[in-house]
């Protein structure tokens, strides 16, 4: 099949025109109408494409199927932009907190000032976890990954939660929502002492949401923990800025999971296992990993070089991504985040900071990295960050799931109130044998 209308002029076509396509060996033609969105690209409706045609696409990796349509998030990877609700990500991460962007996104817009009291409190009084959890926690080995407690905990909120799971019921779907952003972070908490043997900690209701998570984290009963306001706030902008980023491989399990009605705390457990992937939540830790590797600044060169090396499997992690083709508007944010955290920590001179700046500043002037626009992301700065406050590795991960909760939620509650909604069927190109017929195990050679 070829499409009548040329590149160009396809490029000119607006929201309400056709595209028609023409099965040559059968002459039969197809109109398929192009919608488009608020910004962004326009799409082609293929929903009567197989029916009308026997015909259907292929996508591996969905990366040129638009799955669903959604006001939650918008991003241009060629620009750099990447906007909530129509508020750019560095305007919210300057001026705004992660509870404020929960409103944000949950709701549609920025919150007055009594729907923000109203909604920071029924967060805060559901952070408490049930009292049997604690027991569910020791099943686990104690050197479980905690990616791996994580998976299991969220999954079982529904048998501890299970008045909560009505999904048709407006009320218990805005309770749902709520226990699962307000309850993450003290799981998140709960899975890191018990992986170093240290006695679980309640959360704390005078605290705001990043510091309660910091407090439960790192405090001990046997002393007093004081939450710097300055480790907060980078906690607090690490969450905003990893909240929700469109339809990534988490959000689109968690909507493929959804699609079948299944309940909210099976949904984010299904995300959570997605973003578990070294491909999509893993990425910090590997920047992490490779700045060891690297070791000092006098050998920058020679990793730059072996980056270039197609033969070489040496690859300069936390540069380019996915879907940005330009600087991740994130990654500014948190440079500068990692800069006010260490001298806070009385660690200006942390060798892998200042590795990490002169790595960007050699990778930007190089003709191949900005060809290519291998350019810095969010995960460039972050494991540098995490791991100045303290935070192992293994919890990188773990961080990520916690600030992603609300879009998966968000995106989850927008999905079960489209009535385009079906459950998530995805084709395939059959490659295997044709039909054969049964050959008795006597005759088989």
């Amino acid at each position: 099949m070829s499409k009548r209308l040329s590149k160009e002029a396809l490029a000119e076509a607006g929201a309400g025109d056709k595209v028609t396509l023409i099965d040559h060996a059968t002459g039969k033609q197809l109109e398929l109408p192009v919608m488009g969105g608020t910004d962004g690209p326009k799409v082609i409706d293929i929903r009567t494409l197989y029916r009308e045609t026997g015909y259907f696409t292929y996508d591996p990796g969905y990366t040129s199927t638009g799955s669903c349509a959604s006001d939650l998030t918008f991003i241009d990877g060629e620009k750099g932009i990447l906007r909530h609700r129509g508020y750019p990500i560095e305007q919210l991460a300057e001026k705004s907190d992660f509870v404020e962007v929960c409103h944000l996104l949950l709701y549609g817009e920025l919150p007055t000032k009594a729907e923000r009291e109203e909604f920071e409190r029924d967060i805060t009084y559901h952070t408490m976890l049930h009292e049997q959890l604690q027991y569910f926690y020791r099943g686990f080995r104690r050197d479980a990954h905690p990616m791996a407690i994580m998976v299991g905990v969220v999954g079982a909120l529904s048998a501890f939660y299970h008045d909560t799971t009505d999904i048709f019921d407006r009320e218990k779907r805005r309770t749902a929502t709520h226990q699962l952003i307000a309850k993450m972070p003290t799981i998140a908490a709960m899975a890191y002492k018990y992986s170093i043997g240290q006695p679980f900690i309640y959360p704390r209701n005078d605290l705001g949401y990043a510091g309660n998570f910091l407090n439960m984290t790192f405090s001990v009963p046997s002393e007093e923990y004081k939450v710097s306001p300055v480790l907060a706030r980078a906690m607090d902008q690490i969450f905003m800025l990893h909240a929700d980023h469109e339809q990534n491989a988490s959000t689109s399990t968690v909507r493929i999971a959804g699609s079948s009605l299944a309940n909210p705390f099976a949904c984010i457990a299904a995300g959570i296992a997605s973003l578990w992937g070294p491909s999509h939540g893993g990425a910090n830790e590997a920047v992490l990993n490779m700045l060891r590797e690297i070791g000092s600044k006098d050998r920058i060169g020679e990793f730059i070089k072996r980056a270039k090396d197609k033969d070489d499997p040496f690859r300069l992690m936390g540069f380019g991504h996915r879907v940005y083709k330009n600087y991740d508007p994130r990654a500014g944010v948190l440079r500068k985040a990692a800069h006010e955290v260490l001298a806070e920590l009385g660690k200006e001179d942390e060798p892998l900071l200042e590795l990490a700046i002169e790595l960007e500043r050699i990778a930007l002037e190089d003709d191949y990295f900005v060809d290519k626009k291998l350019f810095p992301n969010v995960d460039f700065y972050s494991g540098i960050t995490l791991n100045a406050m303290g935070f192992p590795s293994s919890m990188f991960t773990v961080l990520f799931a916690v600030a992603r909760t609300v879009g998966w939620v968000a995106q989850w509650k927008e999905m079960i109130k489209d009535e385009a909604l079906k459950i998530g069927r995805p084709r395939q190109l059959y490659t295997g044998p044709a039909e054969r017929d049964y050959v008795p195990m006597a005759k088989r050679k």
